[in-house]
């Protein structure tokens, strides 16, 4: 009997190659709309990240988007270098301290995080209207239930701050 096939019963006691391949198929077609968008430019999948947290928060600050990015700062500094010396990105001090560095996408940011975030929403409501609505909710726990767990209140609260909420908390019955 081949491996998979005696674990069939039993997810838990081996790899779930099924949805490990799946991630990996989805998120490389999730990537290659914006790619090419990106490749007009002569951006790649980091410039994608920072003009995306930046367009999403207005305001955040190098240490935050670090944190969200978990990259090395030597990292973010050439690509957000590349952003705003062509004016996609503005950076300003804190009212408050300003020792930080305030990040806002310009109306040329806007424009390209719009685009991008467009290609990549058109995928995903396709995607749902296959499935059907229903599953929306089941899909937001599944990939909520992806991220370590000391990280998943933080992202709540970041797509919080955002205006939008999860459909239902990981603790939260389905439907």
């Amino acid at each position: 009997m081949a491996p998979d096939a005696a674990n069939e019963d039993r997810p838990e006691t081996g790899p779930a190659y099924e949805l490990i391949e799946l991630l990996f198929f989805a998120y490389r077609d999730f990537v290659a709309d914006p790619d090419r968008i990106l490749a007009e430019y002569g951006f790649g999948r980091a410039h994608h990240r920072v003009l995306h947290f930046v367009s999403r928060n207005p305001g955040l600050t190098i240490a935050e988007l670090l944190d969200i990015l978990r990259i090395t700062k030597q990292s973010l500094n050439r690509v957000l270098k590349e952003l705003i010396e062509q004016g996609y990105i503005e950076q300003r001090a804190g009212t408050s301290d300003r020792r930080h560095r305030l990040l806002t996408c310009t109306a040329q940011g806007e424009g390209l995080a719009h685009r991008l975030a467009g290609v990549q929403g058109q995928r995903v409501r396709r995607a749902l209207a296959e499935v059907g609505p229903a599953l929306r909710g089941p899909a937001s726990r599944f990939l909520l239930a992806m991220i370590e767990p000391e990280e998943r209140a933080a992202v709540t609260r970041l797509i919080a701050a955002q205006g939008r909420t999860l459909p239902l908390a990981l603790d939260e019955p389905g439907p």
